[in-house]
């Protein structure tokens, strides 16, 4: 089995990849940062001894996901983990930025469609009753203030693991959805544009889930019988009941 984890280099991509290493799955990984990859590629194939196969690339790009994806040759990934994608910004929409609202656009829609399309096609046309699981978030089943954009994309993701779920039936390619709630990766860091003081706030009170809880789940749903789909999983720390109730000391 090989397994597909686009944005690697960090956080739950990152988790996720070393989840299916240490169980011995072969690996394809996916980033922008060449040199973050290839480190996380040489870890992987040093502490696990699997194969593991980087692909530099920037998902927003249709043409180079088409370029990477075609360089695999006649490789058909078993399953692919749609996890690429971010926040940028907190404000209101009447506050935006558009330079904001077009990264997570292009990165948490365009991109995993982009995706979706070529590993899709690829799965049917090798005969592979594949499996796609995409990560979602908490956000994608509620709004909450100045989290417009954001949530919207991520409803969107929501939306296209249903349909994605009723096209790909008649190829038995199973289809999953992972919601998080608050994990402490390089996420709020991002959102604030590499202000890690508050990102740090963020989490301040409270226990957040790490990319290793998000990765169990991932292989869970992946490692179900055949005749069995996950079809969505929310998972939220114990101190979160939902996108802004959150339990903090």
């Amino acid at each position: 089995m090989i397994v597909l984890v686009t944005g690697s280099t960090s956080g739950i991509g990152k988790a996720t990849a070393e989840k299916f290493a240490s169980e011995g799955y072969d690996l394809i990984i996916t980033g922008r940062r060449v040199e973050r990859l290839a480190a996380v590629q040489h870890a992987l194939q040093e502490r696990f001894k699997v194969k593991v196969t980087s692909l530099c690339f920037d998902i927003r790009n249709q043409p180079e996901v088409e370029a990477a994806i075609a360089s695999l040759g006649t490789v058909v990934p078993n399953l692919l983990v749609n996890n690429a994608g971010l926040a940028a910004g907190l404000s209101p929409l009447q506050e935006g930025r558009l330079d904001h609202w077009e990264r997570m656009i292009d990165t948490n829609l365009k991109g995993l469609l982009y995706m979706t399309r070529i590993v899709a096609n690829k799965m049917i046309d090798g005969g592979v009753r594949g499996h796609i699981i995409n990560i979602g978030s908490i956000a994608g089943k509620e709004v909450y203030a100045n989290g417009n954009v954001y949530c919207a994309t991520k409803h969107a993701v929501d939306a296209l693991t249903r349909g994605m779920r009723i096209d790909l039936l008649p190829h038995r390619i199973k289809v999953t959805s992972v919601s998080p709630g608050m994990v402490e990766t390089e996420f709020s860091i991002v959102r604030f544009d590499g202000d890690e003081a508050r990102a740090k706030k963020v989490y301040e009170g409270m226990q957040p889930l790490t990319g290793e809880d998000i990765a169990d789940a991932v292989y869970w749903a992946a490692s179900r019988p055949a005749h069995v789909n996950i079809s969505d999983i929310v998972i939220t720390p114990t101190d979160q009941a939902s996108a802004t109730n959150v339990l903090r000391s």
